[in-house]
């Protein structure tokens, strides 16, 4: 299974990105969607996390200036991001998690923020 992430690209200190994440529709209807990021050297940290039911949660770094959501008709989750920053520089991904132990990964995306 894939899931296909999109949406990164080289954004100036205080500028914004979407990032999209598509999964299919079987997996996605009943999976917590998530999106995590690695930064060069860094180990890969969860960045926020969206419920098959609606309920977000999101790291301290980002609560403020990112928002994650999902649409249910295209099996899309979104990662708005704003007021980025240089610490935001990373290859993220997104996930499907059905289970404690069966989850999916998309191949990632690099967001590169300059000042």
């Amino acid at each position: 299974v894939q899931l296909q992430a999109s949406g990164g690209g080289l954004v100036q200190t205080g500028g914004s990105l979407r990032l999209s994440c598509t999964a299919p529709g079987a997996i996605f209807s009943f999976a917590s969607m998530g999106w995590h990021r690695q930064a060069p050297g860094k180990q890969r940290e969860l960045v926020a996390t969206i419920f098959s039911g609606g309920a977000t949660n999101y790291a301290d770094s980002v609560k403020g200036r990112f928002t994650i959501s999902r649409d249910s008709a295209k099996s899309t989750v979104y990662l708005d991001m704003n007021s980025l920053k240089g610490e935001d520089t990373a290859v993220y991904f997104c996930n499907a998690v059905l289970t404690p132990t069966r989850g999916f990964w998309g191949q990632g995306t690099l967001v590169t923020v300059s000042s």
